[in-house]
């Protein structure tokens, strides 16, 4: 069986435990620093497989030896948002929980491939990498998947269409200046520009720009449930060896005209992590938004090397 560690038992990790358990991907090892999280939140799980009718194995624990042999660590530790917070408010205290983590399940999982969830997710993306010395095809962020659903989600609100029909496709930075790429998103097949009213289409981009702190104007805190289940498909393309296209964010090596960062782009994931980026052409207007973005993460990135040693 394949094993998968997840890093913070928060409602993120749980959520992601849940999903990964209902997919019979793995056995799953949850980890948290506070005594009994994990242990409480994994054993309540596994009394669950058998009325799923599931047989995978989930264990807590508040040390790193419970991961070993892992084949993928997904990260979710850190400090969830809170009203009034951009995710790079978070940059000096999640800095000093995912680096440490990444090298403590580098040591028990030397082949491991990394996903990263934790805010602000470029940034702290960029920080595992350099931590663990890894390529980087190993180590992956999460935040065009979630960012793209919140638009189809949106986008099946407003159409009254199968979410199923739906294809959008979110790039950039995941931040408020990400790129809803509306030219190459559609509707069955269909460009969203010409499926809906310019002034409806414009709404639903600014609403997935802000589709994260919408939820954390309401929760008080931030998302789980959306950003679990995309961690979840990336884990199942990864050990299916699907070869599945997904926007994540990526390190950057000449693509886009970026290098030296993590970014959002498509992505294709197998078995090894990442097999390539895709490169789509770019009109004026999203190569100008793409700049923008890249902008405002080589500024977090720059802030994280003022903390950080690298």
């Amino acid at each position: 069986m394949n094993k998968i560690s997840i890093i913070g038992a928060g409602m993120t990790g749980a959520s992601t435990a849940h999903w990964l358990a209902e997919r019979e991907l793995a056995d799953i090892v949850l980890v948290d620093i506070v005594e009994g999280v994990p242990q409480g939140k994994s054993l309540d799980l596994q009394e669950a497989m058998p009325i799923v009718g599931k047989d995978v194995s989930l264990v807590g624990a508040n040390d790193y030896s419970a991961t070993a042999g892992s084949d993928i660590v997904i990260i979710t530790a850190g400090l969830p948002r809170k009203p009034g917070m951009s995710r790079d408010d978070l940059l000096s205290a999640n800095a000093g929980i995912v680096g440490p983590a990444a090298e403590q399940c580098l040591k028990y999982s030397p082949d491991t491939i990394f996903v990263v969830l934790t805010n602000p997710l470029d940034t702290m993306a960029y920080l595992a990498l350099k931590k663990t010395g890894l390529p980087r095809e190993r180590v992956i962020g999460q935040a065009g998947i979630l960012d793209s659903a919140r638009m189809r989600a949106f986008v099946a609100m407003e159409t009254g269409v199968s979410v199923e029909n739906i294809n959008c496709y979110v790039l950039g930075g995941h931040g408020d200046e990400m790129v809803p790429l509306t030219r190459h998103s559609n509707v069955a097949g269909i460009p969203l520009r010409e499926y809906l009213p310019a002034d409806r289409l414009e709404a639903i981009v600014a609403r997935t720009r802000k589709g994260g702190g919408e939820i954390v104007n309401l929760l008080k805190t931030s998302a789980y449930y959306a950003p679990a289940a995309a961690c979840a498909q990336m884990a199942e393309a990864i050990l299916k060896d699907k070869h599945l296209i997904v926007p994540c964010s990526a390190f950057m090596q000449g693509e886009y005209g970026l290098n030296d960062m993590f970014f959002g782009a498509p992505v294709q994931l197998g078995r090894k992590g990442m097999e390539r980026i895709v490169e789509y052409s770019l009109d004026a207007d999203e190569k100008a938004a793409f700049e923008k973005s890249a902008v405002s993460v080589k500024e977090t990135h720059d802030a994280l090397k003022k903390l950080v040693a690298l």
